[in-house]
């Protein structure tokens, strides 16, 4: 197959994040200036539903707006004490939208955005640009691309190490600085995750060449990411979430509120734990299954690249960043934040 030239596959990188964030900047412009009151995120309150789809939907998608990079770490910082100004403002009981406007109640809300998408809500510090939730498509995208294009052993094993790496120090620079998960425990969840992805890279890599000819396990290949991605992150989960059940998690009610008090169910903590490991496995289908699907089956695609082979990888870079950019938020809105268990379920 001949190699693409380096120019068409940046150039459609640049076109597939150019799209994404495209996509986000259109849809904030379409609600114009429609929030609810910026005192509400001082009482746990976000400018989206989260109990929908559509909700969850917007919060993610525009959370991994690549724009939101482009703002510096002294705007980010300066936002987070303004915002840190109104909630103690609003915490004395003063009234401080009392003379706030719609567009200014906007702009706060616009500002929390940059802010969360920036720096850590528990240490203040500047998260960097390739671990932020805005960073996913421009960093973590071309690494999925290699994932996706690559056709022999190897550069099929470095690259899933290196989305796993990347995986890792996402979680690691996110992470709850006021939990009990220890550097030990994501130090596990890493490793588990590396070899499990290794170890499936390898076995089905070696399986489809050996039984497929050369032209037919190229194609092949192309697939092999995602059950290996699905192990991996799975693994990752399980590792990091295994010590709930153990231990066990608080019961709410639908507002919110400890309906137990001082007491923990190790039973809501399994029934949590599967569901959200089972999560993971979805997640990985728009982002390493769809773009591969739609070059294999579509006509108009196949017969482009049929006709021009060096336009598969451009082609394929394109979908798959368009993929994660608007494919990933919609996979994880399926799933609610909080899980539901019936009081039936749960222990005596």
């Amino acid at each position: 197959m001949a190699q693409p030239a380096f120019s068409k596959v940046a150039l459609a990188a640049a076109s597939g994040i150019a799209t994404c964030a495209a996509g986000a900047e259109i849809g904030q412009l379409i609600e114009g200036d429609d929030a609810p009151k910026f005192v509400e995120c001082f009482e746990g309150g976000t400018r989206y539903d989260l109990t929908t789809f559509k909700g969850r939907f917007k919060n993610l998608f525009y959370a991994y707006n690549p724009l939101l990079l482009l703002r510096s770490s002294e705007y980010c910082l300066s936002g987070a004490e303004e915002i840190k100004g109104l909630r103690e403002r609003h915490e004395k009981g003063e009234d401080i939208m009392s003379q706030m406007t719609p567009a200014e109640n906007l702009r706060l809300w616009k500002l929390k955005q940059q802010v969360d998408s920036a720096v850590h809500p528990d240490t203040g510090v500047i998260v960097p640009h390739p671990f932020r939730m805005s960073g996913y498509v421009p960093f973590n995208g071309p690494i999925c691309v290699f994932q996706v294009t690559s056709v022999s052993t190897l550069p099929i094993i470095f690259w899933n190490w290196a989305n796993q790496s990347q995986n890792a120090l996402v979680n690691y620079f996110n992470r709850n600085a006021a939990s009990a998960m220890s550097d030990e425990t994501l130090m596990k969840s890493y490793t588990g995750a590396v070899v499990g992805a290794m170890t499936v890279a390898m076995g089905l890599t070696t399986l489809v060449k050996r039984t497929f000819s050369p032209q037919k396990a190229a194609r092949l290949l192309q697939f092999v990411t995602f059950p290996t991605c699905v192990v991996a992150s799975c693994m990752n989960c399980y590792i990091v979430r295994a010590p709930d059940m153990d231990v066990g998690v608080p019961i709410l009610d639908k507002t919110g509120n400890d309906i137990l008090p001082g007491k923990l169910s190790k039973i809501a903590a399994t029934k949590g734990v599967y569901e959200t490991t089972a999560s993971r496995a979805f997640l990985q289908i728009p982002v390493y299954f769809v773009p591969p699907l739609l070059t294999a089956t579509m006509p108009p695609l196949k017969a482009i690249i049929s006709k021009t082979p060096a336009l598969s990888v451009p082609i394929t870079t394109y979908l798959l960043l368009v993929a994660f950019g608007f494919g990933l938020p919609g996979a994880c809105a399926v799933f609610p934040k909080i899980s539901s268990i019936d009081v039936e379920e749960l222990e005596d």
